[in-house]
């Protein structure tokens, strides 16, 4: 899945990528509301060695790509991408500590946006949030996305009950959006 935004590029997670996966995937401030946090530098290769097989994202299956920069070709995040076989999809984005504040994420989601509800015809969008990521929460607010649904106590998490809040946005919706100028930063 080709895509790319004004400063912005996705693509396959490298072997080479690894110890910045790493890095930023297992700092504390980072994973803390993340569902996978590596436990060593190996367990982030195999990660990426999983991935390395997909070329395109397909239904029931998570697919992970790099979130790079184009002015500099780094390592700044990567974006998960679920398909399900009723056109909805389902996402999370992380960024590393340094790349956050600087509206790549917003601009990373605004390329996906496209993507999905263009070139491949997606109806629905969801992210799954914990509540106490406030930050997260503001995000998908800014992108346009409604909360549908506040589970309580719904998951568990590390050895905890937690609650799980539901994002969402269809295609409908954000082509409106898009149409008045409540963009994003343009996908090329």
């Amino acid at each position: 899945m080709e895509l790319a935004t004004d400063r912005l590029w996705f693509d396959g997670l490298r072997e080479s990528d690894a110890a910045a996966l790493f890095a930023y995937r297992s700092d504390p401030d980072v994973s803390r509301y993340q569902g996978w946090r590596p436990e060593s530098l190996a367990e982030a290769k195999g990660f990426i060695r999983n991935q390395a097989g997909l070329a395109a994202p397909s239904p029931g299956q998570w697919f992970q790509r790099a979130i790079r920069r184009i002015d500099d070709g780094s390592l700044i995040g990567d974006l998960g991408l679920c398909l399900s076989d009723d056109r909805q999809a389902e996402f999370g984005i992380t960024l590393a500590p340094s790349a956050q504040g600087q509206g790549f994420a917003r601009e990373a989601l605004g390329g996906l946006f496209q993507a999905l509800f263009g070139r491949l015809d997606v109806h629905r969008v969801h992210a799954s949030v914990d509540p106490r990521n406030l930050p997260s929460m503001a995000l998908l607010k800014a992108v346009g996305m409604r909360q549908e649904a506040h589970f309580h106590e719904s998951l568990r998490f590390r050895g905890e009950w937690v609650d799980d809040v539901i994002f969402a946005l269809l295609a409908r919706e954000w082509r409106e959006a898009h149409a008045k100028g409540a963009g994003f930063a343009a996908s090329r």
